[in-house]
């Protein structure tokens, strides 16, 4: 049995902790033309990540809906700095601006993984209504192990679970082996797969071009 939300300690931050760091250290890599405000927001990202973390390192459903709050500001702050970065980024080629072609598939790149990151970062923090899941409430998403009640009765899903499935869903644009189940996991599966097919239609592609 994994240590998630059920158990008396709850499950770590520490592995989303991680994957914000990661996305923040991604946002610093782009070209300030493609940032707003590329300093500030991950200094604001890093100020409010670091409270969380001391003060509570792992979350149950015991905990507040100040503290959801929270971790949910964070990662919506993220994904609006990743949507301004691809706008800017696709209002560049539209606009027929000379770019170079590594430097284009480099940050093409650099923004469809930071959107895997949001993503699971999402499917993470909402299942089940958040935080304060209980395990009566029906799922947000239907993993593979959650069809085999013998092997996996107390299986509940960690960060990486929901990290993987943003992965296969901004790889195939589509789910593979976790279906959504509300509308809620639903409509956010299908902004993310047609945000990582913008990128790799629009910015990957025409790197792609430029290079041959």
């Amino acid at each position: 049995m994994q240590q998630g939300l059920n158990s008396p300690r709850g499950e770590a931050r520490r592995p989303a902790a991680i994957a914000i760091i990661c996305a923040l250290g991604l946002y610093l890599a782009l070209p300030p033309q493609f940032t707003l405000l590329p300093w500030l927001l991950p200094a604001l990202e890093v100020a409010l990540l670091l409270p969380l973390m001391i003060t509570r390192p792992y979350r149950n459903n015991r905990e507040s809906l100040l503290v959801q709050s929270l971790s949910v500001f964070i990662i919506a702050l993220m994904n609006i700095a990743n949507f301004i970065s691809l706008a800017l980024l696709a209002h560049f080629l539209v606009a027929g601006v000379k770019v170079n072609g590594k430097e284009l598939l480099l940050d093409g790149v650099n923004i469809w993984l930071t959107n895997i990151i949001v993503f699971g970062l999402w499917f993470w923090e909402l299942d089940r209504g958040g935080p304060a899941k209980n395990r009566s409430r029906s799922p947000d998403f239907l993993f593979p192990q959650m069809g085999l009640p013998n092997m996996f009765e107390k299986w509940t899903p960690s960060f990486i679970d929901y990290f993987y499935c943003s992965f296969t869903n901004a790889t195939a644009f589509s789910p593979t082996d976790t279906m959504p189940l509300s509308p809620k996991a639903k409509i956010l599966m299908l902004i993310q797969a047609l945000t990582s097919f913008i990128t790799v239609a629009l910015v990957v592609s025409r790197a792609v071009n430029i290079l041959s």
